[in-house]
């Protein structure tokens, strides 16, 4: 059975036990460590190959404490790591052979806890062209496609930064409900004309000589990127009608 880090999905309630567990269950049970996951979402990592729950007579799936300890881990490993599925399946399914399999390492990589983020090693806040085509499971011509739509740009030096790491992970997941890079050219507007209103807010204290104040205005940037965040999300559940994690 694949190891969880102590406090883990893996280690709560749904490994306690040896009985079967629904999949509102299991949704509890990974809630406290990933408060984003949904039914939809543990049902698209079964379609992608990520577990295999059991199924009753008239279809309801069942899920062992292993199924679970394994979503902790792709969870985990998407949250932390920006790993696309492909290479999450192969490193737990080289792991579940018993071999020593070593996690890639791209982008930035996060502490298991709410606290400041740190490098697992050296940090890297910029990838290479073909590290990013790996971590995101893509092509020349994808990422060639999702430029021209200014989804992703590279760094003057040819690189990129982590972020786009992530960018690219989350366009590729999203073209696998039909959803094409052309259809996300008003996110990436949306997201423009955001940045913009938070850039005017802090714009005097980031021109401003002393550093604290400096050191103020990216605070204040960071919080209000998280407020528009959040704002724009509560925008889209209503928008929608529907009720979101």
């Amino acid at each position: 059975m694949l190891q969880t880090p102590s406090g883990g999905a893996g280690s709560g309630t749904a490994a306690r036990g040896s009985e079967l567990m629904s999949i509102g269950s299991v949704l509890s049970a990974l809630r406290d460590e990933f408060p984003e996951v949904t039914i939809s979402k543990i049902r698209f990592l079964e379609s992608e190959g990520l577990i295999e729950p059991q199924r009753t007579p008239s279809g309801y799936r069942k899920f062992s404490a292993g199924d679970v300890e394994r979503l902790g881990h792709v969870l985990r490993m998407q949250r932390d790591h920006y790993l696309p599925l492909r290479v999450i399946r192969e490193h737990l399914d080289a792991m579940e052979r018993g071999e020593a399999a070593q996690l890639p390492v791209v982008g930035r990589q996060r502490t298991g806890d709410d606290g400041p983020e740190r490098a697992e090693g050296p940090a890297v806040a910029r990838v290479g062209r073909d590290q990013l085509l790996a971590a995101a499971g893509i092509d020349e011509g994808q990422l060639a496609e999702w430029q021209s739509y200014g989804l992703i740009a590279p760094l003057e030096d040819g690189a990129y930064d982590a972020e786009a790491v992530t960018v690219a992970s989350l366009v590729a997941e999203l073209g696998r409900f039909g959803i094409e890079p052309r259809h996300l050219r008003v996110m990436k507007a949306a997201a423009d004309r955001e940045a913009g209103l938070v850039d005017q807010v802090v714009a005097p204290l980031k021109r401003h000589r002393n550093p604290q104040t400096r050191a103020i205005a990216e605070a204040r940037t960071k919080e209000l990127a998280a407020l528009t965040v959040k704002l724009h999300t509560a925008l889209v559940k209503t928008a929608l009608g529907v009720r979101l994690p």
